[in-house]
């Protein structure tokens, strides 16, 4: 059982995160420089395949995968928490046994609906431009500037930002939770669903810092998210311990 004691102190979680990052340094650069190239990977595909369009919609939802490469920052801001020392080994060795419990399938949760983002995003795309979907709009932007193409990137967002805060509050909680606690993983996402629930501005605060840093970070060529990332996954344990207190 959990009580909900969510503070409105989000400035002092990314200060915590910011110490974290400073005291770990090696850790978080290690699990940004994932993002970073997995970021420069899916670019460069999509520029070689003359998909570059497509850099919209995984723009938009890049940030949904943050929560899951920042496990084993969580994992380390726990150690830290708690006085004990921490090695690599031991945080990759911590990771590794998380195959055996409950985050693999709220990854899969979180990998299934960027995937059903991104399908969404094509099938706007061929909606509302009708027959130009066929032609490559990285010959030609024009078709964005039209008013078609400005009311499907009207629309495209207002839904990009729909399915960010529902997957922003199944997850928040959740990832860190399983972290921590031996549970399942519908119960973990409940759990992080009725805290944003009961606390929808500090949360919801929360998510727009998240998704505002995330998006400078990109700035230039995803260099930032070597800063971004870290701190904010360290934050977001400071959060969590934040949010819920274990009831003795």
């Amino acid at each position: 059982m959990f009580v909900i004691q969510v503070s409105g102190r989000v400035l002092y979680a990314l200060k915590q995160g910011l110490r974290d990052y400073l005291r770990a340094p090696f850790m978080g650069l290690f699990f940004a420089h994932i993002y970073v190239v997995g970021g420069w990977l899916i670019y460069l595909f999509l520029f070689v395949t003359d998909q570059i369009w497509y850099a919209i919609p995984i723009t938009l939802g890049f940030p949904l995968l943050g929560p899951f490469l920042a496990v084993g920052l969580y994992k380390v801001s726990r150690r830290l928490e708690i006085g004990e020392g921490w090695r690599r080994n031991d945080i990759f060795g911590v990771i590794w046994r998380q195959k055996d419990r409950q985050l693999p399938s709220i990854s899969w949760v979180i990998i299934v609906y960027f995937l059903f983002w991104s399908f969404f995003a094509h099938m706007l795309f061929a909606l509302f431009l009708g027959p130009s979907a066929l032609t490559n709009v990285t010959s030609s932007y024009a078709y964005l500037l039209a008013p078609e193409g400005l009311l499907m990137l009207f629309v495209g967002t207002l839904a990009g930002a729909g399915f960010a805060l529902v997957l922003f509050s199944l997850t928040v909680i959740a990832l860190p939770l399983l972290l921590d606690k031996e549970l399942d993983f519908v119960t973990a996402m409940l759990t992080s669903f009725a805290v944003v629930r009961r606390n929808p501005g500090v949360m919801i605060f929360w998510g727009l810092i998240i998704a505002g840093l995330t998006f400078l970070g990109m700035l230039p060529f995803l260099l930032g998210l070597f800063l971004v990332l870290p701190v904010l996954g360290h934050a977001s344990w400071h959060i969590y311990r934040r949010a819920l207190t274990p009831l003795d």
